[in-house]
């Protein structure tokens, strides 16, 4: 997700926060101590950063370089969350099951409805064989205008149809779900992207905002569960409105969210697991420093 003006800035804090912000108190060297301890500790889930230096969107991957990351992130999460079911995307929720980890599989969807069958193929016959706790058909193809609503649900329905008894969902920003109650209804499960970045929120209202996201996304989906599928904020690069990257941000993002999330046992994915070069283009400088770990796989924090 990136910069969209008609969302932008549109977060007021009331009086009294809905979170308390850890810091208070706190160096930065004891912040750096408790971002270790939850890492260790473990979070609910990574979304899974397929792309090193030199590759993008369309490459072929191979086993051996998913195994790779996959081992780093073993001891630190339950769940990994994937974004697509071909080009090598495939190999990732199988590696993670083999080793013993639970899947988020996302089936991406475009204007090439040539790939798009190929995508939903996959993500039907991953689930099939076992390797796809909860299907994500498509992610922010709403936000980028790629498909229609109707189109959209229709792939939603198709893959309900085949995978009966495996969770069905659509990954978007959570006012997507509020603003489009078909969708919400179709769904066997809300996958919200809640980022406060992105909305040029400052740090210190960053986890009120996320909360309210979150209660307007549980809101739409009517007694449905809610994941939180991407948050996060970036340790470096161009500030957007009040938001700012930096290190120290990007750690106490990390210490705030987990720590809400296990105290009122909210799933949620953090975005990301590596930095991705490749996302400078999109998302402008800001995008290649999400990553919990650098794009060399060396814990950054």
């Amino acid at each position: 997700m990136s910069y969209r003006e008609d969302h932008f800035l549109k977060f007021q804090p009331g009086k009294t926060p809905l979170w308390p912000d850890y810091k208070r108190g706190r160096s930065s060297d004891e912040d750096r101590e408790l971002f270790l301890q939850i890492l260790q500790k473990g979070i609910h889930g990574f979304c899974y950063s397929l792309y090193e230096e030199g590759q993008k969107p369309g490459d072929i991957v191979g086993e051996a370089q998913i195994r790779k990351r996959m081992k780093i992130l073993k001891p630190h999460c339950n769940w990994v969350r994937s974004f697509s079911c071909i080009e090598g995307n495939e190999f990732i929720p199988v590696i993670a099951k083999e080793m013993g980890i639970h899947t988020l599989v996302g089936a991406w969807l475009s204007t090439d409805k040539e790939k798009n069958s190929e995508e939903i193929d996959n993500l039907i016959r991953l689930a099939k064989e076992g390797y796809v706790d909860v299907a994500a058909v498509g992610n922010e193809v709403l936000y980028r205008n790629e498909l229609s609503e109707g189109e959209l649900l229709r792939y939603i329905e198709e893959v309900k149809k085949a995978i009966p008894g495996i969770p069905v969902g659509y990954v978007d920003a959570y006012y997507e779900f509020v603003s489009r109650p078909a969708l919400s209804d179709v769904c066997d499960v809300i996958l919200s992207n809640c980022y406060p970045f992105w909305e040029g929120t400052a740090f210190e209202h960053s986890i009120d905002h996320v909360i309210q996201m979150y209660q307007q996304a549980m809101q739409a989906g009517k007694g449905k569960k809610v994941i939180i599928t991407e948050t996060g904020w970036p340790s470096a690069g161009a500030g957007l409105g009040n938001a700012m990257p930096s290190e120290g941000n990007a750690i106490r993002y990390f210490i705030n969210i987990h720590t809400w999330a296990q105290q009122n046992q909210v799933e949620v994915f953090h975005f990301s697991s590596f930095d991705e070069s490749w996302k400078v283009g999109p998302e402008g400088d800001v995008g290649a420093h999400w990553g919990i770990w650098d794009k060399s796989e060396k814990l950054k924090f």
